[in-house]
């Protein structure tokens, strides 16, 4: 990676996690930003700066894809709701590396052929890469998972536990009728549990086939446990044997033996009738099995009060920090395994 050199860098999309994205470009030592997409009208012409809680930096929002595609740039922080392919391969085709907190390009085996077909044109075109990464998955489906079992000679089973404590989150919509905490307990609707396997199991499938143990199936499978006790969260009340968490189990099997599981564990309350699944603060447990067992917890030390504004960071700072690496990588999809290592720039 040159040491000192610039990166012009476009950011598109501002929500909660772009907009922490574009704080960090235009905070940053060796990147300027040269543009900002972003979805509404309301936001439109307004200051990058502004956007993201900082003074005003002279680059003005646009909703137009094509000035932005126009304009001189290195990359392109990809960050909107949904994917839009004819916009990716337009991007790379203008020159443009993309960084992308979409889960699409984890592992180019498993994207469509149709849409991989393209996108690999789209970079060969423009000379130009593409990368998916994040926290989750990302750093702890890839980047945590590599020097772990680079300890090993003998791999048994390595799971991940990811812990999400929702109980401090104002927002009854998306906890009680999104999500569905607090109601009646039921059959856990599949759908959620296949929407999680895409994202996963395309990470998990890029380790697997990196440590020579690529995947013949991928299960998906979730759960519901009851609360205990009725309790108040900020969002409102739960009663005693409604929804009070749910785990979304992601296994790669290779031969029918299990070789990597990531775990989703949402909850409200850790006083559930299912004891045994453990439940704790916040951030994850990585566990490997094999000739030299290892156990990780991941913690957030960080004051509830100042949870909501932490959080947002965790996913952001990966992309914004994988600039250099993914510039300066050869043309294609590129994944962790074949990247250098995302290295921060401080100074």
């Amino acid at each position: 990676m040159p040491q000192g050199k610039t990166y012009r860098v476009i950011q598109w999309a501002t929500g909660n996690i772009g907009s922490r994205a574009l704080r960090a470009v235009i905070e940053h030592p060796n990147l300027e930003l040269a543009g900002l997409w972003v979805s509404s009208a309301e936001k439109d012409g307004k200051d990058a700066g502004e956007l993201c809680g900082l003074a005003p930096v002279g680059i003005t929002a646009t909703r137009s894809a094509e000035d932005l595609i126009a304009l001189d740039a290195d990359c392109v922080l990809y960050m909107r709701q949904g994917t839009d392919w004819d916009e990716i391969c337009a991007i790379l085709e203008s020159g443009k590396n993309i960084i992308t907190t979409r889960g699409d390009f984890h592992y180019p085996a498993m994207i469509d052929p149709e849409n991989r077909a393209r996108v690999d044109a789209a970079c060969i075109k423009g000379n130009t890469s593409i990368y998916s990464t994040g926290s989750s998955p990302g750093f702890i489906s890839e980047a945590m998972t590599i020097p772990l079992l680079s300890l090993a000679r003998r791999h048994d089973m390595l799971t991940i536990d990811e812990f999400a404590d929702c109980s401090s989150r104002d927002s009854p919509e998306m906890l009680f009728h999104i999500m569905g905490f607090g109601q009646p307990m039921a059959p856990f609707d599949q759908r959620r549990a296949e929407h999680l396997k895409g994202d996963f199991g395309s990470t998990l499938s890029q380790i697997a086939a990196a440590i020579g143990l690529p995947f013949d199936e991928i299960e998906a499978k979730g759960e519901l446990s009851a609360a205990r006790n009725t309790i108040q969260i900020a969002a409102g009340r739960i009663e005693a044997g409604t929804v009070g968490a749910m785990r979304t189990t992601i296994t790669g099997l290779r031969h029918g033996k299990p070789v990597l599981r990531f775990r989703a564990n949402w909850y409200v309350t850790t006083d559930i009738e299912d004891a045994d699944w453990n439940l704790r603060d916040s951030g994850w447990r990585v566990r490997t099995e094999g000739d030299t067992p290892l156990l990780v917890d991941i913690h957030f030390p960080v004051p509830e009060e100042d949870y909501a504004a932490f959080t947002p960071g965790l996913t952001a700072h990966r992309p914004v920090n994988a600039i250099p690496m993914v510039c300066e990588a050869a043309p294609g999809i590129r994944t962790t395994v074949d990247l250098p290592h995302v290295i921060p720039q401080f100074a």
